[in-house]
């Protein structure tokens, strides 16, 4: 006898993918949103990039304040032809700012440029960096707006730019600040008692009836935004300075870290939208230009004396018609083009590089070192992160061999022994980092990784984002 097997029921209909509104994508919606949301406040992203900005523009405008020192008089002085007078009169009409016009006393305007070069020495250095970057602010608004006449492109990054380093967290690497945060942490991991800062409460004291007097004359321009950003920082560092004194791992702090978070993070994502809007529209205008149309507007600017600082090279290149031609073309492609490359990593980087040697090339040709530093150190923004820790670690290591071979004094021995890094006492050797796993980040600084150059911890106490330490 024989039985027939039983039959698999007939199988239904295959069940639906889920859509956009299902639970699991909503879940997976909202796990990826969270996931950006811890990104963006956990952290201040692009350490490194935001460290290249500050040490760019900070040399750029202490190279050139050094460089007209023997002609400051006559461009934003007493003896400028843009009269004080007159200057008064204009900021009267477009409010704007100038400690430079408070006063037209020639011991003011010394005080006011030699503040200014020690601002942009000590944000160069990250040197109690918040107050640096507002007094460097201060000193770059101040200077630029006493005559309004000697600046070009470049001058008017460097304004805009000193308005964005305040709100940045910049000193989380390559700065005096971020040494001093990290030989705070090791003190702390030894058992020891944090060192007494002074330095910061008598900046923070010395700033807060400066910025009251400013206040009450009426002296901080027309805008309101200006006294209101001001005032904010100056009440924000002695908040900080409480959070660390009394509550340093406990909810005030944690708020601070995240505010200071993001803000850094929508001021870099600004920053790079001014970089992009710069080459888009210097782009699209060339283009409407007839002589940059025909291939030939590269050819003029050499042949002017004002823009030959080199009359013999000049010369050659102006005289190869072919040259010129791939140039001009090559200028407006790139500027148009590299907005839109962003996305493409190897492109961006690609174009990153010609434009950077488009800039020197501008420097060396134009005899426009300055606008070239400024645009130079505003590109840095879209450096890629393992590059500026490679950079970084050469540099590092190029200052031990340097001090290696240099007489050291007894106490820098002594530390060279106790830590194995030459000439700095109680710092560590600089281990070979990068970010996670060695990939580039398209600029964002999502490496993480640490040179060993003088870092921060990320939400250590410090990194020069507070006035008072």
């Amino acid at each position: 006898m024989t039985t027939t097997p039983p039959t698999a029921p007939p199988a239904g209909p295959p069940a639906p993918a889920p859509g956009p509104g299902s639970p699991d994508r909503i879940a997976a919606a909202g796990v990826s949103l969270a996931r950006a949301l811890q990104r963006i406040t956990a952290s201040a992203l692009g350490p490194y990039q935001s460290a290249v900005i500050r040490i760019g523009f900070a040399a750029t405008y202490l190279f050139f304040l050094v460089r007209e020192v023997p002609h400051r008089h006559e461009l934003y002085g007493p003896d400028s032809p843009w009269h004080w007078d007159l200057a008064r009169q204009l900021t009267a009409g477009n409010e704007a700012f100038s400690v430079l016009l408070w006063s037209d006393s020639t011991l003011w305007f010394e005080a006011v440029y030699a503040l200014t070069v020690l601002s942009a020495a000590g944000l160069l250095l990250g040197w109690r960096t918040r107050a640096m970057s507002v007094l460097f602010m201060v000193g770059v608004l101040s200077v630029q707006n006493r005559s309004v006449f000697m600046g070009d492109g470049g001058d008017n990054v460097i304004h805009l730019m000193a308005i964005y380093l305040v709100l940045t967290r910049c000193a989380q690497v390559w700065s005096l600040d971020a040494r001093r945060a990290a030989r705070a942490t090791e003190r702390a991991a030894l058992g020891l008692p944090p060192r007494r800062d002074t330095v910061g409460p008598v900046l923070w004291a010395l700033l807060g009836p400066a910025l009251l007097g400013a206040t009450l004359m009426d002296g901080l321009g027309g805008t309101w935004w200006l006294p209101v950003l001001l005032w904010l920082l100056w009440l924000s560092a002695a908040a900080w300075w409480a959070a660390n004194r009394f509550e340093p791992a406990g909810q005030p702090r944690a708020l601070l870290d995240v505010l200071a978070n993001l803000a850094h993070n929508a001021t870099l994502v600004v920053i790079m939208v001014e970089v992009c809007l710069i080459y888009a529209t210097a782009g699209w205008y060339k283009i409407q230009g007839s002589r940059w149309q025909d291939g030939t507007a590269l050819y003029y600017p050499l042949k002017l004396d004002y823009f030959t600082p080199w009359p013999a090279l000049s010369d050659v290149l102006a005289s190869s018609g072919l040259m010129v031609m791939v140039l001009t073309y090559a200028t407006v492609i790139v500027q148009v083009a590299f907005p839109f490359t962003l996305f493409n990593r190897r492109l961006k980087n690609v174009l990153l590089v010609i434009m950077i040697g488009e800039h020197a090339g501008i420097a060396l040709l134009l005899g426009l070192p300055f606008f070239s530093m400024a645009m130079i150190a505003a590109d840095a923004v879209f450096l890629p992160t393992v590059f500026l820790v490679w950079l970084g670690g050469r540099a590092a290591l190029g200052r031990q061999r340097l001090l290696a071979r240099l007489p050291l004094p007894a106490r820098f021995r002594r530390g060279k022994e106790a830590s194995g890094a030459p000439g700095i006492p109680g710092a560590r050797p600089a281990p070979d980092a990068a970010g996670p796993g060695g990939k580039d980040d398209g600029g964002t600084g999502r490496g993480g990784g640490h040179s060993g150059t003088g870092e921060a911890p990320p939400h250590g106490g410090g990194g020069g984002h507070t006035l008072v330490g």
